[in-house]
């Protein structure tokens, strides 16, 4: 893929809105230590030291939209029960999940159990029923998507095999989406795929394309061929197979192959690895991606996910940092991972030059910028400018912001001639990152205080200097929104 065209793609999913629906569940990973074996019978005793909570299943899918910069609207069915409390807290923490989860008695909340002994995981334990949605549910649910179906791009069934997508409810889903002129992208569990009819992508993985086809999928060819039955019988129009350390397969209905080998550096968890794929898939799609550059879109968030532990999702940032494996020749963009911009940053200290550091949502780039970021750079040697992600900024400043997304605000930055490296960080404040970086020089604008500056106290403390940079009156940008949405109060 070419960098112009992954850039416009990737930049394009800061307007996306995708419809998730399917079986929602709690991920709770359990960490701790095995020293001894148990005297009461041979296995190890986990001494635990943290345990962690998360949304998975159809949860972790829209999880991961969100965290490419899009919007998301999850619809599921809960218990009532301490994992549907849980799970509906964690969900709270990302404003871009509008979220209608249908509370049913009758339902457990499904929870996963990941039991991590020393980074190593040693055992898994579910709670669950698999019963089908009932009658009185099942309605609901489609009521709940067809009122929201006019506001998405694309609709993602995330099957799970925990009884919310019955055949009723798959049926009637796509049938919804067909008439609201909306894709449906499925992530299937079930062995008749002649259930998704309708669907617009299936992305089984090998074993289930192997299991659904009654054909072997061992070679390339095999699950090409595996592919095209299932094809040749109208199921969907493309099938993207996912196929573990084998990488990925997209066979189209017209006969179009294209195999992506694997994007995967090193494999420590492939937790939700096919949570990522789908919504990575799914948001391609929907910001009007061609298909083969969607699942390479797919496989090389996939490749980055199963690098991270636990139930793990992908920033634009990083897929950014490692789309030069997309194609030959050096990346020209000052936008890094924050792993990368450490790594500057020490190469730049090596050579005697001192760091300056300054932050903020730069929703709009206006003339105060300029200003600020050029005495930044004035105060030192090089210039690193941290920039809040999309979510970040919807928490600080509301659901209407950023106007631009963080891909366009990055890029935007980088071509300013005093920025010499822009990072995005995900969280509300760049407290973290500034105790990583140590810069020698913190910028902020005069309207701060020492008191009011984040990371001011670290810095100081290490020797460096805090700057207040001098404003540029009459621009901010949310005066120039206001502006831009009443012209006539200007």
């Amino acid at each position: 893929m070419h960098r112009e065209r992954a850039l416009g793609l990737l930049d394009r999913f800061h307007g996306a809105h995708v419809i998730v629906l399917g079986d929602v569940m709690l991920d709770r990973f359990v960490y701790g230590s095995v020293q001894r074996i148990s005297p009461e019978a041979p296995v190890p005793v986990l001494s635990i030291e943290r345990t962690l909570d998360m949304p998975g299943g159809a949860a972790n899918v829209a999880r991961n939209v969100v965290s490419l910069g899009a919007r998301c609207t999850l619809l599921g069915v809960v218990g009532a029960d301490e994992g549907a409390f849980e799970l509906r807290s964690q969900l709270a923490k990302f404003p871009a999940i509008a979220t209608r989860l249908i509370a049913d008695s009758s339902r457990l909340t499904p929870l996963k159990i990941r039991y991590v002994a020393d980074g190593q995981q040693v055992m898994r334990a579910d709670r669950e029923r698999r019963d089908a949605l009932s009658t009185d549910s099942a309605t609901k649910l489609l009521a709940d998507l067809a009122a929201a179906i006019a506001q998405g791009d694309i609709l993602v069934l995330s099957d799970y095999a925990k009884g919310v997508l019955t055949d009723l409810v798959v049926r009637e889903s796509i049938a919804i989406a067909k008439r609201a002129g909306k894709p449906v992208i499925v992530d299937p569990k079930s062995t008749n795929l002649s259930r998704y009819r309708g669907a617009t992508v299936l992305t089984p993985n090998r074993q289930e394309l192997q299991n659904a086809s009654g054909l072997e999928c061992t070679t390339t060819d095999q699950v090409c061929h595996a592919a095209r039955e299932i094809l040749a019988a109208g199921v969907c129009e493309v099938l993207v197979v996912t196929r573990g350390k084998e990488g990925m397969s997209v066979i189209e209905a017209g006969g179009k192959f294209v195999h992506l080998p694997t994007e995967a550096r090193q494999v420590f968890d492939v937790s939700g690895a096919g949570d990522t794929v789908i919504a990575t898939l799914a948001l391609s799609i929907a910001s009007g991606g061609a298909i083969e550059d969607c699942a390479s879109f797919a496989n090389l968030a996939a490749g980055i996910v199963v690098g991270k532990r636990g139930t793990a999702t992908v920033t634009p940032v990083e897929v950014l940092a490692a789309m030069p494996k997309l194609e030959t020749g050096a990346d020209p963009s000052k936008i890094y991972s924050t792993e990368h911009v450490l790594r500057l940053a020490r190469e730049w200290r090596a050579r005697g030059e001192r760091i300056a550091f300054t932050n903020g949502c730069f929703d709009l780039l206006h003339p105060g910028h300029i200003s600020l970021l050029e005495q930044a750079r004035n105060s030192a040697d090089r210039l690193i400018v941290g920039l809040n992600a999309d979510d970040s900024v919807r928490r600080l400043k509301g659901a209407a912001r950023p106007i631009q997304g963080e891909i366009s605000r990055a890029v935007v930055l980088a071509a300013v001639k005093s920025v010499d490296a822009v990072v995005i960080f995900s969280s509300d404040t760049p407290l973290e990152l500034i105790k990583d970086l140590q810069p020698d020089v913190l910028v902020k604008g005069s309207d701060y205080t020492l008191e009011t500056t984040v990371g001011a106290a670290e810095v100081l403390s290490a020797g460096g200097q805090v700057l207040f940079a001098e404003l540029v009156a009459g621009h901010s940008t949310s005066e120039t929104v206001r502006r831009v949405a009443d012209p006539s109060a200007s």
